[in-house]
This record gives structure tokens, C-alpha cells and sequence, in this order.
């Protein structure tokens, strides 16, 4: 993989606004603003290297799923820092065999092709605006006969189509759901965006959609189930809220009581806050020793790992994260996370190009990998002032309807969790 400078395109922050990306900039606390989309680099990749990440995300998934299961098994709601009542609910959500839509592994990628996973979000991830609409658009304006590794909308649009005619879900109405944040807490629209862009996927796919804050979803005592803003039952919801929040609030509750006459079909499932808490670091580690996919990693204490990182549970951006060097070196993230308890995973030095530190963010949707966006920090901590850059597939030709719709109908087997017998 190599860096290259690029020229940014003219009135490139109206382009990617209008695209989408209304938070192309990110405020500092000095005032200031830094480019968020940062198309004065791309990144070059080639087949080889796609087919090796793409390989990669697939082996790691289906690891994860396993490990979900097993957590589900054998773990406890105080293990795992979420409140009473909420592993019943996962293996309830294991035993129907909840379908899912998608999720994002950050990984580091070697100059000597090594991938090491260094975490995954299988709840609520973003970046979908970013990769999927707008480092195509920006491939099409400035290298049109290129290739990108970029299915992710191609895929999201089939997921959906695919959950309308499965005959797994009740009708064709769809909710979106969303966190505004509380006060001084707004995300600058990225929550909101990025459910609005899953929104028109499914809209594209033949769901009837409304989108709405998550805070104005009601509870009608009388019938026992979920009201949107208008009144009107919920029966399928996506949420870009994490589960492990939602479950402690009082209407979390309703769904650890089982409290609704027909319970809401939410997307992500409930099984999916095993594959967004840092706990499934140390058990991937248990049961596939020395994988070469993976870092050692631990609950609560380093044990023999000379260099480290500290990682809360329910962390994000970087918050409270705690890195530890051989020479005593340490850098931690302030935030307000570490109470549900923290995991400890090898320190993997990131690759460093021009001074910027790299992750790349592996998309997987339906189970398949589906493309990348490269994030681009000035440290090691991957955090809130992080960039993300757009890539080029450079010994690869853009390829034709005909094509890509053979690539959509490729696929490798999934397996969905399960419980282990008895």
C-alpha cells in the first residue's frame, strides 16, 4: 500500500457536503477547523492486497460469530458490564436467529502484508456516508477507469431487498432510529446522516422508511409495544443507538421484561452488542491462540504483555484508552468510559505514512467483506480529529454492471451464532 499526494478537487467541501458528509471539517478546541474528508492523499492498493484484506475480514467474521456465541454461553452480565438481563436477552435473539445487516473491523495493515485486527463495531459503526457514497463519487471525478474495493452500497441495497422477501419480518414499514445526544453533545450530524443513507438503501431495496430521534419513541401501556413519533406501531426498527445504553434506560427494561405483545425486529440485533464491547478481544485470543490474525489480549490486567493497550469495554473515538510502551512510555485519552471495566490487547505499532498513523476500517455486510476507508490520525490513538482518506485500486479497472453483479452474487457461506448444546 502507498500514500500519494493528490490535488483536492475544486470546492471540494460543497461537493462532499452535498453528497452527504455535512461534517467534511472537524472543530478543534482551539477554534480551528481540520479537514474530517481528506482528499489532498489516496492511498494505493492493489488486487493482491484487496483479496488478502478481503480474505482476512471474512476469516475474522466468522471468528467473531463463533465468539458470540460462546459469550452468550458462558459469560455474565457484571462480566461483560452490561445491565441485569441482558445475556437472556442476546441468547433469546441467538435462538430466533435475528438476521443482521452489517459492521466495520479496524485493522492495521503491514508493509509486510500482515493484518492484525484491532477491534470490530457490530452494533452501531459509522463511516458509511464516507465509504460508500462519497470515495466512490471522488474515484468516478478524479480516476474514472480505476477500480475502488467498494461494494458497500451494491450490498447494503441487497440486504435490505433481501430482508423484505425473506418472509422473516412482519410487513414492509421500516423505522430509522437515532441519538441527537444530549446537550453540548451534538455530533455534528453524523448519526443522523448515516441513518438517512441506510434509509435510502432501503427505500432503493422497496421498504416504506421514517426516520425519527430514538428520544421521541413511545411506549402505549395498553398494547404493549413500541409507538413512533406519530402513533404508530413499531414492528421492524434499525437504531444507530448502542445496546448496551439503550438497555439501561427505562424503556430497555420493557425489552429485558419482555414486556411487548409483538416484540420489535431490531436491527442491529440484540446479539450484536457481543460484537461491539472490547470483551470479544480476550475471548477470539482464548479460543484461537496465536492466530495470526489476532493480538493477545486480556480481561482486566496485561499479564506478560510487555507493551500495551488499555481498552474500556463500551469505549469509542479512543476514550479512555491507555497505551504503554516497553520504556515506560504511556498515553491515555481522557473520556468517560472504564467503569464496566477495561480489556488489555498487545500494543501493534500502526503503520505510519507521512506522519500519519493508518487503520483501515473493513466493512462487512450480509456476512461478506465489502470494501474499506483508510483513517489517517496523528498519534497512536485513533480518535475524534482522525481523517479519512479515499483509495485506489491501481492494477484494477472499474468494472461493468455485468460484473458487479457477479461479484453480489459470489458468495461465502455464513454461519449465524449459536448456542452450544445443552
Amino acid at each position: 500500500m502507498w500514500r500519494h499526494a493528490s490535488r483536492p478537487r475544486p470546492e471540494w467541501e460543497r461537493i462532499v457536503t452535498e453528497q452527504g458528509l455535512i461534517f467534511p471539517v472537524t472543530p478543534t478546541p482551539e477554534g480551528r477547523t481540520v479537514p474530517y474528508w481528506n482528499e489532498s492523499a489516496w492511498y494505493e492498493v492493489t488486487l493482491d492486497e484487496v483479496e488478502l484484506l478481503e480474505a482476512a475480514t471474512e476469516e475474522l467474521w466468522a471468528m467473531c460469530v463463533d465468539a458470540a456465541g460462546h459469550m452468550a454461553a458462558t459469560m455474565t452480565d457484571e462480566r461483560l458490564g452490561l445491565p441485569p438481563g441482558s445475556l437472556a436477552l442476546v441468547r433469546r435473539s441467538i435462538e430466533r436467529g435475528d438476521p443482521a445487516v452489517y459492521a466495520r473491523f479496524d485493522l492495521a495493515y503491514g508493509a509486510e502484508g500482515s493484518v492484525k485486527m484491532l477491534e470490530i463495531n457490530g452494533d452501531t459503526p459509522t463511516g458509511l456516508v464516507e465509504t460508500g457514497v462519497v470515495q466512490w463519487r471522488w474515484i468516478e471525478d478524479v480516476m474514472t477507469d480505476i477500480d475502488q474495493w467498494n461494494s458497500v452500497h451494491d450490498r447494503l441495497v441487497a440486504r435490505w431487498r433481501d430482508l423484505l422477501v425473506s418472509g422473516e419480518l412482519e410487513g414492509d414499514h421500516l423505522h430509522f432510529l437515532y441519538d441527537l445526544g444530549g446537550e453540548g453533545e451534538y455530533d455534528g450530524g453524523e448519526m443522523e446522516m448515516t441513518v438517512h443513507y441506510l434509509m435510502d438503501c432501503a427505500v432503493q431495496a422497496g421498504w416504506t422508511v421514517m426516520a425519527h430521534p430514538i428520544g421521541e419513541v413511545g411506549w402505549n401501556p395498553d398494547t404493549r409495544d413500541f409507538r413512533d413519533v406519530h402513533d404508530r406501531p413499531i414492528r421492524n426498527a434499525f437504531k444507530l443507538y448502542p445496546w448496551e445504553d439503550m438497555l439501561g434506560e427505562e424503556f430497555g427494561r420493557l425489552l429485558l421484561d419482555e414486556a411487548e405483545t409483538t416484540p420489535v425486529r431490531w436491527f442491529e440485533p440484540a446479539w450484536k452488542v457481543l460484537l461491539s464491547t472490547k470483551a470479544i478481544l480476550p475471548v477470539l485470543w482464548e479460543r484461537n491462540p496465536g492466530h495470526r490474525l489476532l493480538l493477545p489480549a486480556y480481561f482486566d490486567e496485561p499479564r506478560d504483555l510487555e507493551e500495551w493497550v488499555a481498552k474500556p469495554l463500551h469505549g469509542r473515538e479512543g476514550d479512555n484508552v491507555t497505551v504503554h510502551l516497553a520504556d515506560g512510555h504511556e498515553q491515555t485519552k481522557p473520556g468517560p468510559y472504564g467503569a464496566e471495566g477495561f480489556v488489555y490487547q498487545r500494543y501493534y505499532p500502526l503503520p505510519v505514512y507521512g506522519g500519519n498513523y493508518v487503520v483501515l476500517g473493513s466493512w462487512v455486510v450480509d456476512g461478506q467483506a465489502a470494501g474499506m476507508i483508510v483513517r489517517e490520525s496523528d498519534g497512536m490513538v485513533t480518535d475524534y480529529f482522525s481523517r479519512v482518506v479515499p483509495h485506489a485500486i491501481s492494477d484494477g479497472l472499474s468494472p461493468d454492471d455485468a460484473t458487479v453483479r457477479g461479484w453480489l452474487a459470489t458468495r461465502t457461506p455464513v454461519t449465524p451464532p449459536s448456542l452450544p448444546p445443552g
